[in-house]
């Protein structure tokens, strides 16, 4: 009984993970408004299957490190009630945060749950060395690192575009629109409002307005070929996150020594792409249009960065998280368009350092039940 809920509070915490990490990789595309919702979500959820089944084969490292090893002694790894309270604390707290809208880190939550479960498991003989250099370094050095990189990438991209010749296009829509108009029938008796259509000329603002590129690259059209690398680009990273994510928390089942890894990887992935599909839109807004505007160009440069870093990590078993990465690359850009809402910022960079300490508490809560009941 004791691993049927294990592996069900597992199966909770992919859920919460797709619900509020699914979104991020195409966060771009929408925000840009390159497509919609829907399509969008779509995108994100095959590729990310795609990576979760890729992590089958090249993201065993990380399913070692998830699982605590290293982190407390080997004997407390084998209990499922360690991998319980560690899968509850983080999907509780992912849960929390996207019925709030905000896009925290899962891989934040299981370091913090880890931490809470293991200190109260074993004390200090708790390995935190480990926890700092393995765990906590990358998660702090990856969001400035991208947010750096994708500033340099973008400010790159930009004097290769004016070399080339391609040029940004302005919003202006001219067409015909019904206007109101007041007719008088039956002289002082009756007033009728119909409409007529009429020439208009309407300049969108800049919220309405879709930056688009003129001009042709090696004979193709410049924003056809951007649009196409920025769902490539946006392939990527989702494809990446499901290559990082997916081992984390497989980690937490290694315990259930009669399941097969790939069942586990396999189980994983698809209650991953339920959550991105059924719970991911109030996060997937924050993240396309609330940090900062921006076109298909600088979407594209952002993604592009998100999915190097991701991917570079993934297969060096380092534990970055998507979120974090692709925070920072998306602010990275609006930090050089200078369009980034430094309060959006501000309110995220503050759920991510609640996100430790609230997953530890629940973790250590939830083990010290299971442990006296």
């Amino acid at each position: 009984m004791i691993l049927i809920i294990l592996f069900i509070a597992a199966c909770f915490l992919a859920y919460s993970n797709g619900a509020n990490d699914n979104f991020k990789g195409v966060a771009t595309l929408f925000g840009s408004g390159t497509t919609n919702y829907k399509k969008a979500i779509a995108w994100a959820t095959v590729t990310t299957f795609a990576g979760s089944i890729a992590a089958i084969f090249l993201a065993g490292k990380l399913v070692k490190n998830f699982s605590g090893k290293g982190l407390v002694p080997d004997t407390l790894i084998q209990s499922p009630e360690f991998a319980i309270s560690i899968a509850l604390g983080a999907a509780l707290t992912v849960f929390i945060a996207t019925k709030i809208g905000m896009p925290i880190s899962t891989t934040h939550a299981l370091v913090g749950a880890l931490f809470g479960s293991g200190l109260v498991a074993v004390g200090t003989a708790f390995n935190f060395a480990k926890l700092g250099s393995t765990f906590l370094m990358p998660l702090i050095v990856s969001p400035l690192m991208a947010a750096i990189l994708s500033l340099l990438a973008y400010l790159l991209f930009r004097k290769l575009r004016v070399a080339l010749g391609v040029t940004k296009q302005s919003c202006i829509c001219i067409g015909s629109e019904k206007i109101p108009v007041v007719k008088t029938v039956n002289t002082n008796e009756f007033l009728t409002v119909g409409s007529e259509p009429q020439k208009t000329i309407k300049i969108l603002n800049e919220k309405e307005c879709m930056e688009t590129y003129s001009g042709e690259f090696i004979g193709i059209n410049s924003q056809k070929m951007l649009d196409f690398a920025h769902y490539i680009s946006a392939g990527i990273v989702s494809f990446a996150r499901g290559l990082n994510d997916t081992p984390k928390i497989v980690g937490l089942l290694i315990v259930i020594n009669t399941l097969d890894i790939k069942w586990g990887m396999s189980a994983v992935a698809i209650t991953m792409a339920l959550g991105g599909l059924l719970n991911a839109k109030k996060v997937g807004e924050l993240m396309s249009k609330k940090i900062t505007p921006m076109n298909s160009g600088q979407g594209f440069t952002a993604n592009l960065i998100t999915g190097l870093l991701v991917t570079t990590a993934s297969i060096h078993g380092l534990p970055v998280s998507t979120t974090h990465v692709s925070v920072g690359s998306i602010f990275g850009i609006g930090t050089v368009t200078k369009k980034a809402d430094f309060k959006v910022v501000k309110n995220i960079l503050l759920s991510w350092l609640l996100t430790l300490p609230i997953a530890a508490i629940l973790s250590a809560t939830v083990y010290w039940i299971l442990l006296n009941s």
